[in-house]
């Protein structure tokens, strides 16, 4: 399942409990990221995920176009999290229709 940068926006901004993973690493972290987001680099996910993300909650991933956060959603499915969603376009799409003061790489 994916979500789109709009329908992101308007479950934060109604005070939806989301949970935001970011799935980059730390020198794209360093350059942009949603606010709401927590870091979990896709080269240590499956060490750091399950101890941090409860199965039950929403858990939205992105990265920087959708392929990484694509992964990482399959890893969680496998692992049995139902409520996992990959933002479509990835920061690049948030930042192109969200917030176009976000810099851009």
């Amino acid at each position: 399942m994916t979500i789109t940068p709009i329908e992101l926006k308007a479950r934060l901004d109604k005070g939806e409990n989301v949970r935001v993973i970011d799935v980059r690493e730390a020198d794209e972290w360093a350059i942009a990221r949603l606010p709401q987001a927590d870091l979990i680099p896709l080269s240590h996910f499956q060490q750091l995920a399950m101890p941090q993300l409860d199965p039950d909650e929403t858990i939205v991933l992105y990265c920087h176009h959708g392929m990484r956060s694509a992964r990482a959603q399959g890893y969680l499915k496998g692992q049995g999290y139902k409520n996992v969603l990959n933002l479509t376009g990835g920061i690049d799409a948030w930042a192109l229709q969200i917030d176009p003061m976000m810099k851009r790489y």
